[in-house]
């Protein structure tokens, strides 16, 4: 594979407001990302060790997921104290080291909050279950008595996104919600202790230099009153297609006001990222008014598949949603909860085109760890090593997280590849050695090379970026071709070569391609992107 260069791009005029409204950023997942210690389980340490790597790449932010003090039922989505560090990770100077280190190299720390639920080993909660039925503390929570003659059932009929019952019973005979694991009670959030102690939390980070929030779960704060049942099972396959009685309640917007007040209390433009199922694209907008949060990650587009009709309506959707209330739309092809995209779409080149054309588009884009390298997902885990909590529920997620979580590889020939001087919580493949970030580096055909190169001209590019609009161009079926500016990007997602009409082609320089280009440049190769000046 080969990417072409142009030696000169357009000089950037004018200051873009808000970092945000174009900031490629970067997910860490920290137990898989770099070991300092050697105890095969990722740490702040080691992510402080690879920040120049990534100011190399070129992003402009990194998103940490959860490092909080947790029993680890979820990865740390279990939360048993918001202000301290898992001492797996560190310490709390650990975290001021990163932010602090990343500031030095011009990159801004956001880390992830989850105010859903928290671990059931939270001070609130242990001593909620200690005082009992009535008591103020349960209030913080939802207990509820169970139906049937002596409480023996459930509340209502919602589940777990993990499978199994959303309520759990305990000993005094009362359930208590839990829309995930048992061990991940929900908040209360009509609760004004709940609603000051996490703007406090907010503070908290705030005050030691974080430059925003992802809000897990952003969309399951509120749940609808007294607690509907809703009705049918399979309730799982409901999310993202219509508004839930747990989920995307209108009441959710007026928490997230309160904490835009936050937010803007500090200087530097910090900022809030929806983690938002909804059902449409225009739910999701109403999270990004102009006093709630900046961002909320673009659930539809990660979820489109490689088809040029698909993703061309998908892309029109989501700049014609978030251009009413003036918020950049964002771009996402894989995460920690997802296959990866080279493995959902089928090879190595539809996952490098899929990359420039994520890269190409209008707003802000989110890169997961690894998937610069063209990181497969590991589908042959074996059972006994899966830490997903789903893996072990009947009738929730489909359990096989863990493959999109194991540790990235950075040198060398063996297992662990770099990533620490001890083994790797998860087992590495044997053909990551070709894929770490040492025998990538200089490789001008490798997937590293290409995200460094495409994120090297979308900075320097002044039609690349921040925007709201592309300017669709005349291409054949299965290719798409758009224009920003000066600037032309065509993909062919068919798996066969395509001729560009003439209304479609471009006659300036090649500025990067996915793949290599034959001499005839009117001719696009299969599953393939270029970037072009016009």
């Amino acid at each position: 594979m080969t990417q072409h260069l142009a030696d000169a791009l357009p000089t950037p005029t004018g200051t873009r407001s808000g970092w945000w409204r174009d900031a490629v950023i970067y997910q860490v997942y920290p137990r898989s990302f770099a070991d300092s210690n050697g105890d095969g389980m990722g740490d702040l340490e080691g992510i402080r060790g690879r920040l120049p790597y990534l100011k190399e790449l070129g992003v402009d932010a990194v998103w940490l997921s959860p490092f909080y003090a947790s029993p680890q039922a979820d990865a740390g989505y279990d939360v048993a104290d918001y202000r301290a560090i898992d001492p797996m990770f560190g310490t709390l100077h650990d975290a001021d080291a990163v932010i602090r280190d990343a500031h030095g190299l011009g990159m801004r720390i956001i880390v992830d909050l989850v105010p859903n639920h928290c671990s059931d080993q939270h001070e609130w909660f242990k001593q909620a279950l200690r005082e009992g039925p009535g008591t103020p503390l349960r209030e913080r929570f939802h207990f509820r008595p169970g139906k049937g003659e002596s409480g023996e059932q459930p509340p209502n009929d919602w589940e777990s996104i993990f499978g199994g019952p959303a309520w759990t019973r305990v000993a005094d005979g009362e359930w208590y919600l839990h829309l995930f694991a048992p061990e991940q009670p929900d908040f209360n959030w009509e609760h004004p202790a709940v609603q000051d102690e996490f703007r406090s939390v907010l503070r908290f980070w705030l005050d030691l230099g974080v430059d925003g929030f992802r809000i897990d779960v952003a969309h399951g704060l509120v749940k609808a009153p007294g607690l509907p049942d809703l009705g049918r099972d399979e309730q799982l396959k409901l999310l993202g297609n219509q508004v839930l009685p747990f989920f995307d309640q209108d009441g959710v917007h007026e928490i997230y006001r309160s904490w835009r007040k936050v937010l803007d209390e500090y200087a530097g433009d910090r900022i809030g990222v929806a983690e938002a199922w909804t059902p449409s694209a225009d739910r999701t907008a109403l999270y990004l008014r102009h006093d709630e949060l900046h961002q909320a990650f673009n659930f539809h587009y990660l979820s489109t598949g490689w088809d040029a009709a698909a993703l061309r309506a998908t892309i029109d959707e989501s700049l014609d949603a978030m251009r009413p209330v003036g918020a950049p739309t964002t771009w996402v092809l894989s995460n920690h909860d997802v296959v990866r995209h080279r493995t959902r779409f089928g090879s190595l080149e539809r996952a490098r085109a899929a990359a420039l054309l994520m890269l190409a588009l209008p707003g802000s884009a989110y890169v997961y760890q690894g998937e610069e390298l063209g990181l497969p997902e590991v589908t042959d885990l074996p059972d006994e090593v899966r830490q997903d909590p789903s893996f072990f529920k009947e009738n929730g997620q489909e359990g096989l997280r863990d493959g999109c979580r194991v540790p990235i590889p950075w040198s060398g020939e063996e297992a662990p590849y770099g990533f620490g001087p001890g083994g790797s919580w998860l087992p590495q493949p044997a053909e990551w050695a070709g894929l770490s970030v040492a025998a990538q580096t200089g490789d001008a055909d490798s997937t590293l090379e290409l995200y460094r190169s495409a994120l090297r001209i979308r900075r320097a590019h002044e039609d690349l970026g921040a925007g709201d609009a592309v300017e669709w161009l005349e291409a054949p079926e299965g290719v798409l071709a758009f224009r920003r500016g000066s600037f032309v990007c065509t993909v062919n997602t068919t798996g066969e070569d395509v001729r560009i009409p003439a209304a479609g082609r471009v006659r300036g320089a090649v500025l990067l391609a996915s793949g290599e280009l034959g001499a005839d440049l009117d001719v696009l190769p299969a599953d393939t992107a270029v970037w072009w000046q016009g």
